[in-house]
């Protein structure tokens, strides 16, 4: 195999890679954002029964929820996303450090 041959083989999958990307996203859809949004309460909520919410993931709901009204679903599913995984974080949070404590504390 030549030097230019390993060269190609190598650029391929960059190539890919950049059609890829340079494909737009379909704009999100109403119903987009009331998928994205259920997911978000729905994981928000189990961190509430955890006792363990937290408010930067209320500001995310109340900010999808604007940019949802204004229209603006793209940024309301962006945001619906950003408070599912912050709430998918704080419920990761309270379960690790349910028993985690345990370590620190007793010896």
């Amino acid at each position: 195999m030549t030097l230019f041959s390993c060269r190609l083989i190598l650029a391929l999958p960059l190539i890919g890679t950049v059609t890829v990307m340079a494909t737009p996203a379909p704009a999100a859809t109403d119903a987009d954002f009331k998928a994205a949004y259920a997911a978000a309460d729905a994981a928000n909520k189990e961190a509430g029964q955890l006792r363990n919410q937290w408010t930067v993931t209320a500001t995310a709901l109340t900010d999808a929820k604007k940019a949802a009204d204004a229209g603006d679903f793209d940024k309301a599913v962006a945001e619906a996303k950003q408070a599912e995984a912050l709430a998918k974080a704080s419920v990761f949070q309270a379960k690790s450090e349910k028993e985690a404590w345990k370590a620190e504390v007793i010896r």
